[in-house]
């Protein structure tokens, strides 16, 4: 199950670029309530066993000072006691910023560039995958596909925004 706040588009849209992009971190207690919110809308904690956010490149993170994924999945757990894992994936290949990719550029450019550090932890569990934006669906894909083939039971996707380019996505969960 793939969820989000609201569609990546009109003030939200330009919110979460600020904050990306622009250094609008006075944003951050905002999009975490947001997504406490929208998490309680959708699920009880106890259907969750981990929180694992998306992760950045190296390189990516350094240009950033942050990864917006990591703030959004400590503060779920804060508010609902579920244990986030901030290095159990990790981001191997840098690839070029996704924001200017069509749909299956995204998918072959995310292609392998995904590792599970800890087997062990991601064995039999529900996790509950955080990102910030859903567009083509290719990162969370690629991310649930490693998580799964290395044990996870199910994923599940929770982002602040989503794309309405609805004909591209793909369904985040195989199960």
């Amino acid at each position: 199950m793939s969820r989000a706040l609201g569609a990546y588009e009109g003030p939200l849209r330009k919110a979460i670029q600020g904050w990306k992009y622009e250094g609008k971190a006075h944003l951050t207690p905002i999009f975490e309530a947001w997504m406490v919110r929208c998490f309680f809308k959708h699920w009880e904690p106890a259907a969750m066993d981990l929180l694992v956010p998306v992760p950045l490149h190296p390189r990516r993170l350094r240009e950033r000072g942050f990864n917006q994924a990591l703030l959004l999945a400590r503060a779920l757990s804060r508010h609902t006691g579920i244990p986030y894992r901030k290095r159990l994936l990790q981001k191997e290949r840098h690839t070029v910023p996704q924001v200017s990719l069509s749909g299956t550029e995204r998918e072959k450019g995310v292609k392998g560039t995904f590792t599970v550090l800890e087997r062990e932890t991601v064995k039999e569990k529900t996790i509950l995958l955080i990102d910030d934006v859903y567009t083509t669906g290719a990162t969370v894909n690629e991310c649930a596909r490693v998580l799964l083939a290395r044990g996870a039971k199910r994923v599940d996707v929770l982002t602040l925004a989503h794309t309405l380019m609805l004909s591209e996505q793909t369904d985040a969960v195989r199960n």
